[in-house]
């Protein structure tokens, strides 16, 4: 079979001709690949660079971790991998797939799961998200972040904030559901001004950060605190793009209610893990079925691996291999 295989952790996968997966046990089905989407999780797997890869990286590995195939009875659905996924055929577990609804094509469902995970499971789980919240998004422009704005309005969320860098993607996230956008492109003085005024005029409840860094410092010194009672506000870490590390005063902590947690994999219980492929992400294609959350992909061939592995898309896209 053709597969996009990395054989040296941080060079480029190579389209070659791989041996066929084999089925281990009762558990494990073979199946036929249709579409993978190539995500930053990917990518830092596949180079070693991840919390969750794997110690053995000295041997040659298929890259893409889930994606949409055929089981041997023609039935599509979206499934994890228990062998590399962006090849002509695949080892998935019987007991986690996900049926794709008829009305849905091949890329979104390949490109929904990941940012749902990214944003549901935070908003859902972590956050425990309630009905008439107001919602933070920092890092809103990345494919994530745009499901993210979607799925917080639907879940209930009476404001949503998002911020971000480019000011057209930013304008954009209006017609999914922001009802107000802020430029990490601000002096920080501005950044912060405009952050406590939002925060004074509608406290902020929830806020989902996919950057990390020095914007979740300034998000963080905005909530503080001068003595007097304050709303409950649960801040989640989903990635860390433009940084791992920040400075967070003690005072920060002390001076309102905040429950600061992460979200990511090990950080989810297996019940919530079976919600996930048994609620959220049917519930999650069928409205993007109906054309009620809504992505945009870049849909490129297999054979291309080696030219998009490391291609960069515009704000709010993601790539995914069709096969």
């Amino acid at each position: 079979m053709k597969a996009a295989v990395m054989y040296t952790p941080g060079e480029m996968p190579q389209y070659v001709d791989f041996p066929d997966p084999v089925v281990q046990n009762a558990e494990e089905v073979l199946v036929s690949v249709k579409a993978v989407a190539l995500k930053h999780l990917d990518k830092s797997r596949a180079k070693g660079t991840h919390y969750s890869a794997s110690g053995d990286q000295g041997e040659a590995k298929i890259v893409g971790g889930d994606g949409v195939c055929l089981l041997p009875d023609g039935t599509r659905v979206y499934a994890l991998g228990v062998s590399g996924m962006a090849a002509e055929k695949a080892i998935i577990e019987k007991d986690r797939i996900v049926p794709v609804p008829a009305g849905l094509d091949d890329a979104t469902a390949a490109a929904l799961p990941n940012a749902v995970l990214g944003s549901a499971m935070a908003l859902r789980f972590r956050a425990g998200i309630e009905p008439g919240d107001t919602v933070l998004i920092n890092g809103a422009t990345s494919f994530t972040g745009r499901v993210a704005v979607q799925i917080a309005k639907y879940y209930g969320a009476k404001r949503v904030i998002a911020t971000g860098r480019n000011p057209q993607s930013l304008e954009a996230l209006r017609a999914l559901g922001a009802d107000e956008v802020i430029s990490v492109q601000q002096t920080d003085e501005q950044f912060l001004a405009q952050l406590k005024q939002i925060h004074q005029a509608t406290p902020i409840n929830v806020i989902i950060d996919y950057l990390w860094g020095h914007t979740a410092e300034m998000i963080l010194a905005s909530l503080k605190g001068g003595g007097a009672f304050t709303a409950r506000i649960r801040m989640v870490s989903v990635g860390s793009i433009t940084g791992d590390l920040i400075q967070l005063s003690a005072a920060n902590l002390r001076s309102v209610d905040l429950q600061l947690s992460g979200s990511g994999l090990g950080s989810w219980t297996r019940g919530q893990v079976k919600i996930l492929l048994t609620e959220i992400l049917p519930e999650m294609f069928q409205l993007a079925a109906d054309g009620k959350l809504t992505v945009e992909t870049v849909n490129v061939a297999l054979r291309d691996i080696e030219q998009l592995w490391d291609a960069e898309v515009s704000d709010g896209k993601r790539v995914v291999v069709q096969i």
